[in-house]
This record gives structure tokens, C-alpha cells and sequence, in this order.
């Protein structure tokens, strides 16, 4: 889950323009290339941010919440989306492909260990990744938690968000027949996945629409219309990873297994009227997981962007920065 204007609004006050000083599409199987940029310091700590959606791509405004003197800083689009290709294919496109996928770009780059940064359904795959591969996380830097669980799926398409917008909930239920809306990401993946090019940009306008709406606290009104290539892929991808309750082997896995994680540091910030990602889940996870440090930022919702959040990222990736010897950096 991510809001992908929220991304793209560019955090000019925090450092210079940053210039990649390597780009490429990288072969990662089942014929899918994913495209991965490299920026800041060859020789800083390294860092790879992973994006939200599923299916929201990379920016350059991802770039802006690390100090180009000492991050090295690793960005890619995912399966499907932003300039991976195929583009909006779900074949072969699962948590797991991305967790190996995430594997063969550090292999690749000959990273050892490197911090993991990640916002909404980044934070879900920064969490599943550093599970899966302990060893090789040095850092999480984790931004409004979503932990995949049907509890959190039901908030958000099952009404629960709806409550407190009714006008915009009413415009994202009403285009699904009445005895289809007790199951809207059922309904939308039927028609997501039609095979009718102009219907399925229809939806997908409208999933992203819904989600983009509620990412700021500072908006209110309809999102804008996003475009149909990036609006396609963004919902069905979405779609598919929620359909499939995220390919986890059962809900509330990710809370489980958080032992697995335990010794590793990690920072949470989290928007206190986060509509989208509410904070109950950020909150549960710090609980059990003794090295988390959870930052609420009053007066913030869900957006990387906003002011609150931008901040408190900043000042989470300078503190790694001081703590780097002690992270074996």
C-alpha cells in the first residue's frame, strides 16, 4: 500500500539534486528484468529502498532522504512496474520472487550487509526480506507499517476506512454491483484482470484513486486521475498480492516471526492518523521486537512526503549514519 503522488512529490529542501552513477535492467528470471539505480557515495553505507504498492515503482524523490556524502543508495521497481518489464505482468510475480530478487541485486552490487528502508508495503518487504535473510540486514528503517493481515486488508477495503470517507469510499464501492461489495478486492480483480484493456484502466483508476485520497492528512477531496499505464500497473499488482493475502503462509506471519529479527536495530516512523496504515500495526510490532524504536509523528497521515514523516526520516538516516561503526560499517 503507498500513495504514488505522495512519492513523486520531490523533498527539495533536504540536499542537492543527487545524480545516479549507475543504472541498469537487471535479468532476474522467469522473464522479468527489474531496473536498479545506484547514486550517492560508491563507498557509503549502502542502503536499498524498497517501494510501496505492490506496484508503485521507485522515484527520485526517494533518493532525497539520505545524505549523498555517506549513503550509498540502491533503488529499484519491482516486478511489473515503474521501468521493470514485463510491465503490469503478474506472472511469476509473487513476495518471493521479490525477496530473491532483492538477493540477486545485493549479490550483484557485492554488498555484505546493508540497511533496509521501506514505507507502507516497502516496510511488508523490508520486514519478509529481513526475516528470510537476518544475516544480511544491518539496519530497518521502516515508514507507516503495514503487516499484510486480513484485519488490515478488511480496514481498508471492507469499509473500515470508508466510515471516515464516506463521499469517496461511496465513489470506489458504487462502481461494484451491490451483491459483489462484501468482497471489493474480489470484484476488483475480477475486472482488474478481464482482459478488456479500457475496463481494466477504469478500475484501476478508481483502486488507485481510492488509496491515493487517503494518504495525506492534509488532502480533501478526489485524487486526480492517474495516468492509465501507471494506474494499471499499480492496481493489479496490488491486487494480485492482496488477493493472495500476500503469498504468506498464514495471517499474522510476519508479527510471528519477528523473533527471527530480534538482534537486528530498526526504526519506526509512523503517522499517528495514518488512514491507510493505521497505527495499531507499527505499534504491535515495536511491542514485540525489543530493538525497535517507534516514532509517531502527530498531525501526519500516511505519505512519505509529508512534512512530519520526511523529517523524522532524515533525521532516522543521519542517526544511522553515527551509529555505522557500531553497525560494522
Amino acid at each position: 500500500m503507498d500513495k504514488a503522488a505522495g512519492q513523486k512529490r520531490a523533498v527539495h529542501f533536504l540536499f542537492p539534486p543527487i545524480d545516479p552513477f549507475d543504472q541498469r535492467m537487471l535479468a532476474v528470471g522467469d522473464g522479468h528484468s527489474v531496473y536498479v539505480e545506484q547514486c550517492g557515495n560508491p563507498n557509503g553505507i549502502p542502503v536499498v529502498v524498497l517501494h510501496g504498492g505492490p506496484g508503485g515503482g521507485c522515484s527520485p524523490a526517494m533518493r532525497r532522504y539520505f545524505d549523498p556524502a555517506q549513503y550509498r543508495i540502491i533503488l529499484f521497481d519491482q516486478r511489473g512496474c515503474g521501468r521493470s518489464r514485463p510491465h503490469a505482468s503478474v506472472s511469476d510475480n509473487t513476495t518471493w520472487h521479490l525477496v530473491a530478487d532483492i538477493e540477486k541485486i545485493r549479490e550483484t552490487l557485492g554488498i555484505e550487509r546493508w540497511v533496509v528502508f521501506g514505507g507502507s508495503w516497502g516496510a511488508t518487504l523490508a520486514l519478509i526480506y529481513a526475516q528470510a535473510h537476518p544475516e544480511r540486514a544491518a539496519y530497518l528503517v521502516l515508514r507507516g507499517v503495514f503487516l499484510m493481515t486480513k484485519a488490515e486488508l478488511d480496514w481498508f477495503y471492507g469499509g473500515g476506512a470508508g466510515q471516515f470517507w464516506p463521499d469517496l469510499w461511496s465513489r470506489f464501492a458504487d462502481l461494484i454491483p451491490a451483491d459483489e461489495q462484501h468482497d471489493m478486492i474480489g470484484a476488483y480483480h475480477k475486472r482488474l484482470f478481464s482482459g478488456d484493456m479500457m475496463l481494466e484502466t477504469r478500475y484501476a483508476r478508481a483502486w488507485a484513486a481510492w488509496e491515493n485520497a487517503l494518504a495525506s492528512i492534509e488532502h480533501d477531496g478526489p485524487a486526480g486521475v492517474a495516468p492509465a499505464d501507471y494506474a494499471r500497473a499499480f492496481a493489479r499488482l496490488e491486487n494480485h498480492y492482496f488477493q493472495n493475502a500476500g503469498f504468506l503462509e498464514r495471517d499474522g506471519q510476519i508479527l510471528d516471526d519477528v523473533s527471527l529479527i530480534s538482534h537486528i536495530p530498526a526504526t519506526i516512523v509512523q503517522g499517528r492518523y495514518d488512514m491507510i496504515c493505521p497505527p495499531s500495526s507499527a505499534w504491535k510490532l515495536a511491542e514485540r521486537w525489543g530493538r525497535a524504536e517507534i516514532k509517531m509523528v502527530p498531525l501526519a497521515g500516511h505519505a512519505l512526503s509529508e512534512p512530519g514523516i520526511s523529517a523524522e526520516l532524515v533525521r532516522t538516516t543521519n542517526a544511522v549514519v553515527r551509529q555505522a561503526t557500531g553497525l560494522g560499517f
